[in-house]
């Protein structure tokens, strides 16, 4: 089953290093500034040439409140007012974005996320949709994949009415963890009730798809408490949830400094959540997807999964990939094909660039061919856990074994380990390597030298 995960201690010691999420290939440490807004106008214009379906991500970066684990670009401000002038230079971009592509595209999918998209009002998201609909060709008959992401503190049942009125039919519902020391430690208190109240609504107001985020190695965490949160949240019933490992980073991300280094798990203790998660979820009927991500069978990430169409991309895993992904907003990010770019990660030059008529476009990079077979051999291997070499051979008109020969000594060490099934034709991840794929997917980066290696994560 493609679900099926083996727990084995001693090959994650071995194999959890730190490494990319590769919600793109190559990853934006490798974004430079020399890509800018000449190449997102030649890429819009191959996208309106070739009539592809679009995704667009919308980037709210506002929050009320400061969450100490946090990594995402957001800006902390009590006061509502700083979203307006935020707001008239998004519906800028959106214009000027707009015009370069045909209004046949049809926007497949769309996304707001954050910091907290709804600390804009009512007003403010109406205005905010109904530019984006004026602008790009938004489905009106629900079949699209229309999410949002839910800070149950900043939304009650009037606001999911709004945002169901509005085309939203999926949510993705930040919780974290439910223990009140936890939630202290990182300045999130948030209720069981409260976050029921929201999945409530969702569900009554028939929205399609509700997703949870989870946390684990946050400070005061212990396995024992985690399970009763990940008890709770099962009862819940999510259809999907995504349990993310807590990387602590302080020297790069201000807020986790707030945070007292001695109260955090231990690396055992961390395994050990992590370990009884899955048991429980497995137990539950949730089918692990790859990278901290589950879902219920009868759920479309699920069912991609089994019929080999899933895909990965800057929002994770999608069943949108073949779709040219818009980003807009502040360091909101961009896939038009063979192009990834990203927008300015500071408000204000974000906000005074377009000030000037100008897209805010600060850094990106174009595939090259070796780019584009690794991208795809990457793919196929954290989406599928498997890759066949004769669909890669054709696809780039390459001898598999021949390009990759000198990585063969690595593969060959990682099947006698038994992350992998290494064969003539293929590589299968077997279950007990596909907590660790990201290790596997390491062997085929270019570019991910010792001094990348510092800015990423471990596996687990």
């Amino acid at each position: 089953m493609l679900d099926a995960i083996r727990w084995d201690s001693d090959l994650i010691r071995r194999y959890d290093l730190a490494g990319p999420r590769y919600t793109s290939y190559p990853t934006a440490v490798q974004f430079n500034s020399q890509v800018g807004t000449f190449d997102l106008f030649h890429a819009l214009r191959d996208s309106r040439k070739a009539l592809r379906p679009l995704s667009l991500y919308v980037h709210v970066p506002f929050c009320a409140n400061i969450c100490y684990y946090c990594a995402c670009n957001k800006v902390i401000t009590k006061d509502r007012g700083r979203a307006l002038p935020y707001l008239q230079r998004l519906e800028q971009e959106i214009q000027l974005i707009a015009c370069h592509l045909d209004p046949a595209q049809k926007v497949e999918q769309l996304h707001f996320g954050g910091g907290t998209p709804t600390f804009l009002s009512h007003d403010e998201l109406r205005q905010l949709m109904a530019h984006l609909r004026k602008h790009f060709n938004l489905l009106d008959d629900d079949s699209g994949d229309y999410g949002i992401e839910i800070d149950p503190r900043e939304a009650d049942w009037s606001t999911m009415g709004l945002l169901r009125e509005l085309g939203f039919n999926r949510v993705s519902i930040g919780l974290q963890d439910l223990d009140p020391a936890v939630q202290r430690a990182v300045n999130r208190l948030q209720s069981l009730d409260e976050t029921r109240a929201v999945i409530d609504a969702a569900r009554t107001l028939q929205f399609r798809s509700i997703n949870i985020d989870l946390i684990y190695g946050l400070p005061r965490q212990m396995p024992d408490n985690f399970a009763r949160t990940v008890e709770e949240v099962i009862a819940l019933q999510p259809d999907r949830l995504s349990v993310f490992n807590y990387a602590h980073l302080p020297e790069r991300f201000m807020p986790q400094r707030r945070i007292n280094s001695n109260e955090l798990p231990t690396p055992a203790q961390k395994l050990e959540m992590l370990q009884r998660t899955i048991e429980q979820l497995t137990a539950a009927g949730y089918r692990y997807i790859g990278m901290d991500h589950f879902a219920l069978p009868d759920d479309e990430l699920a069912i991609a999964q089994e019929e080999e169409t899933l895909q990965r991309n800057f929002q994770g895993y999608t069943t949108h990939g073949h779709c040219d992904l818009i980003g807009l907003g502040v360091s909101a990010i961009s896939q038009i094909g063979d192009l990834y770019c990203q927008n300015s990660s500071d408000l204000n030059e974000y906000q005074n660039t377009l000030a000037a008529a100008q897209l805010a476009t600060s850094r990106g990079l174009v595939c090259n061919a070796d780019d584009r077979l690794r991208r795809a051999v990457i793919q196929q291997l954290i989406c599928n856990f498997s890759l066949e070499f004769a669909e890669i051979e054709q696809m780039f008109n390459i001898d598999f074994q021949g390009y990759f020969g000198a990585l063969w000594p690595q593969l060959q060490g990682m099947a006698n380990d038994g992350l992998i099934e290494l064969d003539n034709d293929r590589i299968t991840v077997l279950p007990a390597g596909r907590l660790l794929v990201r290790s596997v997917c390491m062997v085929f980066d270019r570019y991910l030298g010792q001094h990348n290696r510092e800015r990423f994560s471990k596996v687990i």
